[in-house]
């Protein structure tokens, strides 16, 4: 079918701490839910807020820094795909739909529980570095910018540079 399309973006916050499992073949997985909500106004102009809870499973490398960089509460971004399976349990069938992330990318500030930042972006959005540690282990100092002086930033408008004062603009 060609132009069809199945895409998710979420932004949402984990409802627990991510717990990491490795599959038979070695590939790293987590399973997690995430919560959405919206407000609206019913009928009667009251105003009513909904939670919505979404399973998400992420592989691989996105895995692992899901299970030591995010934890419950944590503002998350999850790009992927829907997928709908079906298990049985005590006779009865039951479906589960859940979003398989491509893409997963923290959005928060908060502190972890060393007082680090966390680092605020996924696997593929370069903020995953594999020297990094996980939570509870010795990270390397966080790189800070580089502080200028004021009079390390030139001018702020050209003619205010010297020899600049016959520029036709």
């Amino acid at each position: 079918m060609a132009g069809s399309m199945n895409k998710v973006i979420l932004i949402g916050r984990l409802g627990q701490d991510p717990k990491l499992a490795y599959l038979p073949s070695g590939q790293a997985v987590v399973n997690a839910r995430i919560a959405t909500d919206e407000s609206y106004k019913d009928q009667s102009g009251q105003r009513v807020d909904r939670t919505e809870w979404h399973n998400i499973t992420v592989y691989g490398k996105q895995a692992e820094f899901v299970a030591n960089y995010l934890h419950k509460g944590s503002l998350i971004m999850i790009e992927g795909s829907l997928r709908t399976r079906n298990y049985e349990k005590e006779g009865q069938k039951h479906y589960v739909t859940e979003v398989i992330a491509q893409r997963v990318q923290g959005l928060d500030s908060r502190r972890d529980n060393q007082g680090d930042a966390a680092p605020q972006q996924g696997y593929q959005n370069q903020g995953y570095q594999n020297q990094q540690q996980p939570r509870g282990g010795q990270r390397p100092a966080p790189q800070q910018a580089p502080q200028y002086q004021d009079d390390d930033l030139g001018p702020a408008f050209p003619s205010e540079a010297g020899g600049m004062d016959d520029v036709p603009f």
